[in-house]
């Protein structure tokens, strides 16, 4: 019956605040009345519930209730107040709240409102549950027993310090943090995510034997609250069965499936991994549309006046057309790019002028979402065009998106710039003219009707090796710090004019929001905090500035200092984030032009396969072997791996020379992965990749070494092998550092590298051990190696 209270209590004070003007006189709305006269006619008496351990069992022992006191109680009164409080019942219809009364301990549910069971997909019209033997960790996919019990645990000893210790505090704010789980049982085929709270400050709680007492060895008096109530320790020392509880636990929540399809999205965008990537593009094609009730996703990358259009196709990117720009001229893709908006094309039907939209509309799309993505203008290819790329929605309906989804595209803006912009960097790529000739004969074959054939090369040698900035992603984050506690400084100054102006408790509230971001900025800066701060900012601060413009002098001097900080394309202060964008763009361009200039030479000693990516550095993968090109000798093979080395020292000096003519805190480190087995490469069509390596153990373990070697440590002294200023190489038998120490020699005789060589074992990886690594000093182009002093 508490709960119905609650409910009952908590509506009328929303319809309270709802007045009505007639004939010049104020008066309350007659629901308020009603709730005057009728508020006493509720019971007040709560049933004693004796809570026992956490079960998934519906065989505990029930609350010791009056059996038909819930329901019977709901069913008199609301024959008492039929002709009253009818409105309640399609108040909570209409509602967007979930509500359940909650058996405390075991989470059975007892009562539940119309929200709660039609987003759980429960049958019950009248809410009542008790008779179902539905706990509410059966209906999430990620809120376990174990997990509801913990939380429990936090109420029931916040209520214990109060009711047996007589330690209260006027709020524990623990109390308010929600949890978010998934549903599982939705009734559609998308998974909702709910936000949900458990209020428990209106149960009572007491000891039964007062001689059993967990915490007697702690004196509570002299322990400062956050320390109790925060810690783990105290809450497992509860024992459950010793403690009656009365009255009922309201569990609340709310529908948050689009805020966190959202920040999902967010978040796997802004990983440093490519979007392109088939289990990352998977996830993303799958919440994108989710989110927008999409049929398929489209990319459209612009480059110059070429504009390469991809769809999403099981899971994968596919390039389906190849367009001029001029082509799309009276498009809504170029309107789109022109309004530099999200743009919506309610009916395709109606304007479908160009080739592009012409096969869209045969394809069946009949409504679109567009989302241009746009670089800055000292970023643009060509003066007119910033546009870098679009992503695309399509509908086979008419009218299928809103204003809704316009919001939540904005929402996504930076974070699929960023993921685009990084994809652009390594995946739209041509095919190596090594390895070119093998796609053409394949072609030409299929040409002719002939079944496909797998494009693969045997028996070829492996060369990795990378140029990492160490601690680019700390630097950034000290960049993103920076801005925002800049710009948050900045709001904190018209907040302050607009308060000597006129003192507002609202103006005061808002100051107390910024002082606690600032506090939290400046302990550091989380990955998804540079969208949402600014976004906190656009929210909170900036759709006031139009009365802040009426604040007095101060204040449009603080909001013209604001708008003059965030007067660039990001529309924000962005001065410690250009900086180090500029700095990683210039060390990587350097690396870059470094690397291609000795492929060049390179490619002279014998054509081979070489891919680099450009991310925090550069890395490259050498392919080379008798299937690649056949007049290949063990002669090539050396004289490339020597190549290799002379070519990263070189990327090196190229670093040494911009730490001397740039001041920047960012240092590069040098690696080589060394393997005398050869490995296997084939083409795969369902990914983005040009080449994967084939799944044997030779294989497998090489990758597995690839992608973790230049995070890996020194066995014996737990430091990263990996140094700023040296080139290190990895190896795993004697024979390859009896060619490779050769190499060393060769590279200090020509002044590369010292003569001083480090060497250790590596830290064991996932598995693999017996990796061994050499580390060398090396040396400016000026500076001679020890050897020849």
């Amino acid at each position: 019956m508490q709960i119905f209270k609650t409910i009952f209590r908590f509506t009328c004070q929303v319809l309270n605040s709802v007045i009505k003007w007639k004939d010049g006189l104020w008066f309350h709305h007659p629901f308020t009345l009603m709730w005057q006269k009728n508020r006493h006619s509720i019971p007040d008496n709560s049933p004693e519930i004796n809570p026992p351990a956490m079960s998934n069992s519906n065989s505990h022992s029930q609350p010791v209730t009056d059996e038909s006191t819930f329901s019977d109680r709901i069913t008199m009164t609301n024959q008492a107040n039929s002709g009253n409080h009818d409105w309640l019942a399609r108040f909570q219809h209409h509602s967007k709240l979930l509500m359940a009364w909650v058996e405390p301990g075991n989470f059975a549910l007892y009562y539940a409102n119309h929200a709660f069971c039609r987003l759980t997909g429960i049958d019950a019209p009248t809410g009542n549950l008790q008779h179902q033997g539905i706990h509410l960790f059966d209906l999430f996919i990620n809120v376990d027993a174990k997990t509801l019990e913990q939380l429990y645990r936090r109420h029931l000893l916040a209520l214990i310090l109060r009711d047996v210790y007589k330690i209260n505090h006027s709020q524990w704010r623990f109390l308010d943090e929600p949890v978010i789980a998934t549903l599982n049982n939705s009734p559609d085929s998308d998974p909702h995510c709910v936000q949900f709270w458990l209020r428990s400050q209106h149960l009572t709680v007491e000891r039964i034997n007062p001689e059993l007492d967990e915490f007697s060895d702690i004196d509570f008096c002299q322990q400062p609250i956050r320390q109790i109530i925060l810690n783990p320790i105290w809450e497992q020392r509860l024992n459950l069965e010793n403690y009656r509880v009365r009255g009922q636990l309201l569990w609340e929540g709310l529908d948050v499936t689009h805020q966190e399809t959202i920040r999902q999205l967010i978040s796997l965008l802004i990983e440093r991994d490519s979007l392109l990537r088939s289990e990352k593009f998977r996830l993303f094609d799958q919440k994108m549309r989710s989110l927008f009730r999409a049929d398929q996703i489209l990319l459209l990358r612009v480059k110059r006046q070429e504009v390469k259009l991809f769809t999403s196709e099981n899971d994968q990117l596919i390039q389906t057309q190849v367009y001029t720009w001029d082509s799309l001229q009276g498009s809504h893709f170029q309107a789109a790019a022109q309004a530099n908006q999200v743009w919506i094309v309610a009916n395709l039907e109606s304007h479908c002028q160009t080739e592009c939209e012409q096969a869209l509309f045969n394809q069946g799309t009949r409504s679109l979402l567009l989302i241009p993505l746009s670089v800055s203008a000292a970023e643009a290819e060509m003066p007119s065009q910033n546009l870098m790329g679009m992503v695309g929605l399509t509908s086979d309906q008419a009218d299928n998106f809103d204003s809704l989804d316009i919001n939540h595209a904005c929402a996504l803006i930076p974070a699929l710039t960023a993921a685009l912009r990084q994809a652009a960097q390594s995946q739209f790529n041509h095919i190596h003219p090594a390895v070119e000739w093998r796609f053409l004969e394949e072609a030409e074959r299929r040409s002719w009707g002939l079944p496909p054939e797998p494009i693969v090369f045997t028996d070829v040698h492996p060369m990795y090796g990378i140029s990492d900035i160490r601690g680019s992603s700390n630097e950034r984050n000290r960049a993103i710090q920076a801005d925002l506690l800049n710009q948050f400084n900045l709001a904190m100054a018209i907040v302050d004019a607009a308060n000597q102006s006129q003192p507002l408790p609202l103006l005061q509230q808002l100051r107390l929001d910024l002082s606690a971001y600032i506090e939290r900025l400046d302990k550091g800066v989380t990955v998804d905090e540079e969208v949402t701060a600014i976004k906190y900012l656009k929210n909170h601060l900036e759709i006031y500035f139009e009365y802040f413009q009426d604040c007095g002098d101060a204040a449009v001097d603080a909001v013209n200092a604001y708008k003059q900080e965030c007067d660039n394309p990001h529309e924000c202060i962005y001065t410690a984030r250009d900086r180090y964008d500029r700095m990683i763009y210039e060390i990587n361009e350097q690396l870059r032009q470094t690397w291609e200039r000795w492929q060049v030479r390179m490619q002279q000693i014998i054509p081979h396969y070489c891919d680099h990516e450009l991310t925090d550095g550069i890395d490259h993968m050498i392919y080379v072997g008798a299937s690649i090109n056949s007049q290949f000798t063990v002669f090539h093979l050396h004289c490339l791996r020597y190549e290799q080395l002379r070519a990263i020292c070189d990327c090196a000096r190229t670093c040494f020379e911009m730490r001397d003519r740039v001041d920047t805190p960012l240092q590069v480190t040098h690696l080589v992965l060394v393997q005398e087995t050869t490995v296997d490469i084939f083409h795969d069509e369902q990914t983005e990749k040009i080449f994967d390596l084939r799944s044997s153990t030779r294989d497998t373990r090489y990758e597995i070494v690839k992608k973790r070697i230049d995070k890996a440590l020194d066995a014996t002294t737990q430091t990263r092998i990996t140094q700023p200023g040296m080139l290190t190489i990895v190896y795993s038998s004697q024979t390859e550092w009896t060619e490779y120490q050769q190499y060393l020699r060769f590279l200090a005789r020509e002044g590369w590298v010292d003569s001083h060589i480090e060497s250790s074992t590596v830290e064991k990886l996932q598995g693999i051990t017996g990796l061994k690594f050499a580390r060398v000093r090396i040396l400016p182009e000026s500076e001679p190696s020890s050897s020849e002093e």
